[in-house]
């Protein structure tokens, strides 16, 4: 279990974010974390993936404080991070992000099964360069592929999946996710505001002005966000 307490964070120019978060992330659930823009969503997920480091509070991983870990430790410790915009690497093979991701290499048969996970074909994308060649959906799949390449992952946090990527592709996003959430038996975090990835969360949070607003199971937060403005839901 992931669990943030008082978690607090301000930018380094001042103005404080996140102003006392106190959250549990349940093992096994599939969390969407949304609200408004600007309220701090992004900011959470890289203080989870240790991208950033909080200016107050605790977060604890499994009972043990990981607060201070940047984010080597705890991806090998089981915290995957998948950005909004994936990065490109002009020169670097599929296959070669894969087995760095791994941290092994991979026979061709494993190659094809975390990519199928995301529903690629391996002997089409495998020698393929991480590049500009890649349309936004091939390479939000590829990114979400090398986070299931690691091993004993606990948690995947993904921050707005849907980012920059064509309906077709967000449409097939969406099979990934209830397919993974299916087989995988660790945390899924997902910053979103997309209904119909709401629409497929255990748990919602909402994150407005750095604090949390509502929180709790998706039967009865998602109601109230689709009742209330349409800026927080589209």
């Amino acid at each position: 279990m992931l669990e943030l307490k008082n978690i607090r964070w301000s930018l380094p120019e001042g103005g404080e974010i996140l102003k006392g978060i106190d959250l549990e992330i349940p093992d096994g659930q599939l969390t969407i974390i949304t609200g408004p823009n600007g309220g701090g969503k992004t900011s959470l997920a890289k203080l989870i993936a240790g991208i950033e480091k909080p200016s107050g509070g605790q977060i604890l991983l499994d009972g043990e404080d990981i607060t201070d870990w940047d984010i080597t430790k705890r991806a090998k410790n089981g915290i995957g991070y998948a950005f909004q915009q994936p990065v490109r690497f002009k020169g670097l093979a599929v296959r070669d992000l894969l087995e760095l991701a791994a941290g092994e290499k991979l026979p061709e048969s494993g190659m094809c099964d975390v990519l199928g996970e995301v529903g690629l074909c391996a002997k089409d994308y495998i020698d393929r360069d991480v590049d500009a060649s890649l349309s936004g959906g091939e390479s939000k799949r590829i990114e979400i592929a090398t986070v299931l390449a690691r091993k004993n992952v606990k948690i995947l946090v993904f921050d707005e999946p849907e980012a920059g990527i064509d309906l077709w592709s967000f449409q097939n996003l969406i099979k990934v996710f209830e397919e993974m959430h299916t087989t995988n038996h660790g945390s899924i975090i997902i910053i979103s505001h997309q209904e119909r990835i709401l629409d497929i969360a255990d748990k919602i949070v909402v994150i407005k002005d750095g604090t949390i607003d509502k929180y709790g199971d998706k039967e009865d937060i998602l109601p109230q966000l689709l009742e209330g403005t349409g800026s927080m839901v589209c």
